[in-house]
């Protein structure tokens, strides 16, 4: 039977869980559907996941669509078990993203969007909630087309010619097929869908299994199911524990077969296979062997970790999203800290998304996490698991370093019967591309087996910045240079000079900051729209507004996730809990107070032993430490850089929050804002003074307002006058907006009066 794997994501709250159980049920596999809110649903099995009506941890179903066995992955909807969802991805033939028709394309919708398109993997859209008032499938559509891509098409027409027509407006080959023959063949269609060339979209209620029926028909029928090499393959994507405590290693077979007895080998272990299960909601059935396609979870695998590869298969590398919080952990009385460690170490196994490091100088623990919900479920497995009851710090945020110039760094290792030498090119990358390594070193100079271990070594840990030692991030890191000696080059030689070269070059290269920033869409009501501006003005934040949400006005932007940590609480308390904040990780900026956090960081980078600046050389019979700034004097092999090559590049242009001047239309501005003024006024734009004039100006300086009458400028200023014939609340609105705007170019106080 042909074999199919598909991941269901979405924003929390979308439906996605009621999706499943629905899908589950038209396909025959569950008698009845469950539900969230009774804590019934066939996929939520764990506790904490009925307790809190969340999905926590990835789950599976499998059930038959036609001839086609699939194999159904509920994630996670919720922004801090995001890394869990993201480990699904890696093993998806097809992914369903599931959005709410009530409130369209969220903030944490476009991440996975991003993901799903970082992966490559076809997406189908099922727009849910179509039973609630507000929902119009033509303005949800517009806002799929617009928010996430033009490919998103609707399969919901009645007329299949007018089906055709709109399909053929999507991609060129399908245009081309239309108009040589006048239709499109299922198999172009598939074939579209395969290449992420057309993004099917259905709409309908889960809850109501209305429109459900349809897509699972447009599932069976646009789905191909991959073909598999004859070589055994696996790819581990989670591991868990059963309620026995037994270990499970949860796998796609991605070529041959799995059979129980089977001896597996992974980076560093050999274990075999004493047991294969194939999940279905929380039931299991245990079979003797697996053929590429199924999805199982393997026990007997003691050391197996997620993203290790088996056999053919290639393994993946660390999620995209990362944790942004650190927490230290304060040990219950009686408890040393070292008693705890290796009980969060068998939490972290399973979810690798914790992070657990030991602070060898201070003696403690910190944990490292996407949001606080994620503390609550540790100290609930530890307590349920161990009975030990842990509590937390406030927590900090997670900084970053990058570098602003390109430099070369040298590392040379050598103490008595030791020899190495590295030089690394260190060049600023592009925001968010994080670390990526290269060579460009002829083997004539420096033999093959010791670059690829150099480039080894750098990537098997994360690597210390020079100003707090936070990690470091969006640097292109090329071997350029490196010496062997015939008879006293050692294995880990190679890892000291290298790890020593990148340290010495980091403190050359101009380090700054960065913090992580979340992007949040808030919704509140209108009488409240000034207290959320102005509070996101208090965060040093930027938004807009993004247009009413029913009853509810609407504010997109971004902000210092520093500053919004507790912030939906405040959300909840000023709007009497009307209001709602939706926040996902927009990525690490340079930091606004960066001098201020690294002195109450203290980090000394001259201190740090295990990442040590400075290099060893050899002399008269023993080995002498040179600092980092004098090792260029004392290397070995000529630099690769000039001097005066190492320099700064051009710096990146800082990110617009206002409207520029020319932008804004003055001679509108002034009829609007004058239309109830006596004298006549108009704007205009300013000249450029001279140096003189702006002194003798700022003398006579004084403190402006700007009294602004709402709706005398909004019966004046066509546009909103437009927008008012609808509704005189989006009217307001978009006043509001402009005037933020305009606020962007002017120093004085702007007061709005609606009266």
């Amino acid at each position: 039977m042909n074999k199919l794997v598909v991941g269901i994501l979405a924003h929390v709250d979308a439906g996605k869980t009621t999706l499943s159980e629905s899908m589950l049920y038209l396909s025959g596999r569950i008698q009845r559907m469950g539900r969230v809110d009774k804590q019934d649903a066939y996929l939520d099995t764990h506790a904490l996941e009925k307790e809190r009506g969340i999905t926590i941890f990835s789950k599976q179903a499998v059930f038959e669509l036609g001839k086609r066995q699939v194999t159904l992955l509920d994630t996670p909807g919720h922004v801090d078990f995001s890394a869990e969802m993201e480990r699904v991805l890696h093993i998806l033939d097809y992914a369903i993203l599931v959005i709410s028709g009530a409130d369209g394309v969220q903030v944490h919708t476009k991440t996975l969007w991003r993901l799903l398109q970082l992966h490559k993997i076809p997406v189908f859209i099922f727009v849910n909630k179509m039973d609630q008032p507000g929902a119009e499938p033509a303005l949800l559509q517009a806002s799929l087309e617009a928010e996430l891509s033009s490919r998103c098409t609707s399969f919901n027409y009645e007329s299949r010619q007018d089906f055709l027509e709109e399909l053929a407006l999507r991609d060129e080959k399908l245009t081309d097929a239309y108009l040589a023959t006048g239709s499109i063949s299922g198999q172009q269609i598939k074939n579209a869908i395969l290449e992420r060339r057309l993004f099917p979209c259905f709409y309908g209620s889960a809850l109501k299994s209305f429109g459900v029926a349809e897509f699972l028909r447009g599932l069976a029928q646009y789905t191909v199911s991959p073909t598999y090499p004859a070589q055994f393959g696996a790819e581990i994507f989670k591991v868990s524990r059963d309620e026995q405590g037994n270990r499970l290693a949860h796998m796609k077979i991605v070529g041959g077969s799995l059979t129980v007895r089977d001896e597996l080998k992974g980076p560093a272990w050999q274990d075999k296979v004493t047991q294969i299960r194939v999940y279905s909601g929380n039931k299991f059935e245990t079979v003797p062997q697996v053929d590429a396609g199924s999805v199982c979870a393997v026990t007997g695998l003691a050391k197996a970790r997620p993203g290790q590869g088996l056999g053919v298969g290639t393994g993946f590398g660390p999620p995209v999203l990362e944790p942004l919080l650190s927490y230290r952990v304060i040990t219950p009385k009686g408890y040393d800290p070292q008693e705890i460690l290796p009980k969060l170490n068998e939490i972290e196994e399973e979810q690798p998304e914790l992070n657990v490091v030991w602070q060898k100088e201070l003696q403690e623990i910190q944990v490292q996490i996407m949001g606080e919900v994620q503390l609550e479920i540790i100290q609930s497995m530890m307590l349920k698991r161990f009975g030990v009851k842990l509590s937390f710090d406030e927590g900090r945020i997670l900084y970053k370093e990058t570098i602003t110039k390109t430099v070369e760094g040298v590392g040379h290792f050598e103490p008595h019967g030791h020899y190495a030498e590295v030089h690394l090119l260190l060049t600023p990358g592009k925001r968010g591309s994080g670390l990526k390594f290269s060579k460009n070193l002829s083997e004539d100079i420096l033999a093959v087996n010791w670059q690829n271990q150099i480039i080894s070594n750098l990537k098997e840990r994360t690597h210390k910045g020079v100003l707090t030692g936070a990690p470091i991030t969006d640097i292109e890191i090329t071997l350029v240079g490196g010496r062997a000696h015939k008879s006293h080059t050692r294995g880990g030689d190679f890892r000291e000079a290298a790890f020593r070269a990148l340290r010495q070059g980091l403190k050359q290269a101009g380090s700054i900051l960065l913090e992580p920033y979340y992007n949040f869409r808030l919704e509140v009501p209108e009488d409240a729209i000034g207290r959320a501006m102005t509070d996101v003005a208090n965060m040093e934040g930027e938004c807009q507004i993004a247009g009413p949400s029913g009853e509810l006005a609407v504010l997109k932007g971004s902000a210092p996730a520093a500053n919004m940590r507790n912030y939906q609480q405040e959300v909840r308390a000023y709007t009497k809990g009307l209001g709602r904040l939706f926040s996902d990780f927009a990525g690490y900026r340079p930091c606004r107070n960066a001098e201020k956090i690294i002195g109450e960081i203290g980090y000394d980078s001259e201190k740090d032993l295990e990442n040590p600046t400075g290099s060893i050389f050899f002399a008269q019979g023993s080995g002498f430490f040179v600092p980092w700034d004098e090792v260029k004097e004392h290397m070995h092999i000529p630099a690769y850089l000039d001097e005066k090559e190492e320099v700064s590049p051009a710096p990146a242009p800082i990110q617009r929050r206002f409207h520029e001047p020319e932008e804004i239309d003055y001679d509108l501005l002034a009829r609007t804002v004058s239309a109830n003024r006596g004298k006549k006024r108009s704007w205009k734009k300013h000249k450029s003074k001279t140096e003189a004039e702006k002194i003798e100006e700022n003398k006579e300086a004084k403190e402006e307002y700007l009294l602004v009458d709402g709706y005398n400028i909004i019966h004046a200023w066509p546009e909103l006058k437009a927008y008012a014939r609808e509704s005189i609340d989006v009217a307001r609105l978009k006043l509001l907006d402009a005037l933020a705007s305009y606020k962007g170019v002017s120093s004085g106080t702007i007061i709005v009066v609606f009266a």
